[in-house]
């Protein structure tokens, strides 16, 4: 998970999907599930209706001879209502309402007091016999006694076991009560044979139906489950001479269906299969888009080992316009300004090996003959030696002054300086060697142009851009530098009327050792680190420096740099 973006993308997405289709598939259900059923009310509660009324019949009767007139007051007024009776052995006990046809495939309910249906009947009894169907009783179960408190039903019993031959007195009990007796006596006998049926002791009841607190002597305490059992079967006995026999409930709405009540689970297994064809489908989409988002990514990592390497590597492609697009094109120019670093270091560390080697082998070489007695020491051959040491030195000042610009370590000491005054000192600074090279130096600045500047870095930066110009002007020629101000800012130039820059030289003037002369001959150039040291020392102030030349048109120089305002 840690080591791949695809799979952490894979993984995040399968998340996303699941959870989706499961959010979605719930409230789906849930929400078809509501509609269905407030679209059912209605004809739910009519059923529901007939249900009950059928039901209220079957339990005050003892058969269906009588039930044409309920079922013809329950489907006036809806036409298109059939309400069709059939018996478990197929006999049609009514079929009223709309033109006869074929009957549904499934009945719409049972009726039987016997075997209520709980959900069409909410707080039906636990044995699902209908508490109005008394049979043989007189007092409905709600309304009796939990025990016998006179003794009667005990002595009853004993007598009816042949255990004792007594006078219970049951004459002296109201009628309704001896007769609830009798009959729980009867009920006893078949909840005890049904026991006798399961190899289960015989059991005593209360008038309630449940099992005696205090049975007969010697009877083990009864199986509860087991009674209860056989004491909901017992009465289904005791009472189906009572109630009219149980009947299959066929209804049909008026559009010919039968109107049952829908369910969605049974279609657990086809929401499951969409559902998972569609988490397929978006594991296969990420897998695609996981692998193009990717695929970009391998190919910088593989173009990164190579780099890390050192070895040259081509572009990588760059597809499309987003952002590993983006860190593909930055990843190039990152690349390609490696290449041209590289390149830029070997060529500096041969261009100064090919700087110190020439005053190097001059010194080396006099010093030689001199000690072989070839050449005296004489002043001339030291002062030689000394301009080749200064030659030296000048080099690995200009590389120390590079070195700490680059490291951003160059201290400079700003002040107020007045820029006419600065090109006034540096035509006298120079005015003697313009002189000696036949070209004219010329200065001209606004007297209150001023700047805040290091007054030595400033005064380097254009020494050099001034001795570059008088080296190249040829006699004749003309060096001029000024000041103007403009937009913030003040920009000194340094024009020449020299041969000019080529274009193709001109994006190169101000990188290390680069020469316009491919001889490096010291007639034609310096060090060839000036102009990168002006560049550096004017960024350092917060300016820039840029240069405009043409073949033959001469070269400007503009060293642009904060106003003091």
């Amino acid at each position: 998970m840690r080591r791949s973006v695809f799979t952490r993308l894979l993984v995040v997405v399968v998340l996303i999907a699941v959870c989706s289709i499961a959010a979605t598939a719930w409230l789906a259900t849930q929400l078809t599930q509501a509609s269905i059923a407030r679209e059912q009310g209605r004809e739910l509660a009519s059923d529901h209706r007939i249900y009950t009324t059928l039901l209220d019949y079957a339990a005050g009767h003892r058969d269906w001879s009588g039930i044409d007139g309920y079922v013809e007051a329950l489907v006036s007024g809806q036409p298109g209502r059939r309400i069709v009776l059939v018996t478990k052995d197929g006999r049609t006990v009514a079929d009223l309402g709309a033109a006869g046809g074929r009957l549904p495939d499934r009945a719409s309910a049972v009726v039987d007091p016997l075997d209520v249906d709980p959900v069409l009947v909410p707080g039906a009894p636990a044995d699902r016999i209908d508490k109005r169907v008394l049979g043989p009783f007189r007092t409905p179960i709600d309304f009796r006694d939990r025990e016998d408190r006179t003794g009667t039903l005990y002595c009853l019993r004993l007598v009816r076991k042949e255990e004792a031959r007594l006078d219970c007195r049951e004459r002296d009990l109201p009628f309704d009560t001896a007769a609830d007796f009798f009959a729980l006596l009867d009920l006893e006998d078949l909840t005890n044979a049904c026991l006798a049926r399961r190899s289960l002791p015989p059991a005593d009841l209360d008038p309630d139906f449940t099992p005696a607190r205090k049975q007969s002597s010697g009877v083990p305490p009864p199986d509860e489950p087991a009674v209860a059992a056989c004491v909901a079967a017992a009465r289904k006995e005791q009472l189906a001479q009572y109630v009219a026999p149980p009947v299959l409930l066929y209804l049909t709405n008026p559009a010919g269906t039968p109107t049952t009540a829908i369910s969605l689970s049974g279609n657990g297994l086809q929401v499951v299969g969409a559902a998972a064809a569609v988490l397929l489908a978006a594991i296969g989409v990420a897998a695609f888009a996981g692998a193009r988002i990717t695929r970009p990514l391998r190919a910088l990592t593989a173009a990164a080992t190579h780099l890390s390497a050192g070895s040259d590597i081509p572009p990588v492609p760059v597809r499309g316009q987003d952002e590993i697009a983006g860190l593909t094109r930055a990843f190039n120019t990152m690349a390609a300004n490696r290449a041209h670093l590289e390149r830029a270091r070997k060529a500096m560390v041969s261009d100064v090996a090919h700087e110190l080697r020439t005053p190097l082998s001059n010194i080396r070489g006099w010093l030689e003959a001199a000690e072989d007695g070839v050449s005296d020491l004489d002043p001339a051959l030291v002062a030689l030696l000394l301009k080749e040491a200064l030659v030296l030195q000048h080099v690995v000042d200009d590389l120390q002054d590079l070195a700490v610009a680059d490291a951003g370590s160059l201290r400079l000491t700003p002040e107020r300086l007045n820029v006419a005054v600065a090109l006034e000192q540096l035509q006298a600074a120079h005015e003697a060697r313009a002189a000696q090279a036949g070209v004219t130096l010329t200065v001209s600045a606004d007297a209150s142009l001023t700047v805040r500047a290091d007054a030595l870095r400033l005064r380097q930066v254009l020494d050099n851009l001034v001795s570059n110009a008088l080296r190249h002007v040829p006699a004749g020629g003309s060096v001029t530098a000024g000041g103007t101000a403009g937009n913030g800012e003040v920009v000194i130039t340094v024009t020449d009327t020299g041969p000019g820059i080529s274009e193709d030289d001109l994006p190169h003037v101000f990188d290390r050792f680069w020469r316009a002369d491919k001889s490096r001959s010291r007639a034609t150039g310096g060090s060839g680190l000036g102009l990168a040291i002006v560049r550096k020392l004017v960024e350092a102030h917060g300016g820039t420096v840029d240069v405009t030349s043409a073949t033959g048109a001469g070269t400007t120089f503009r060293v642009r740099l904060p106003e003091l305002s």
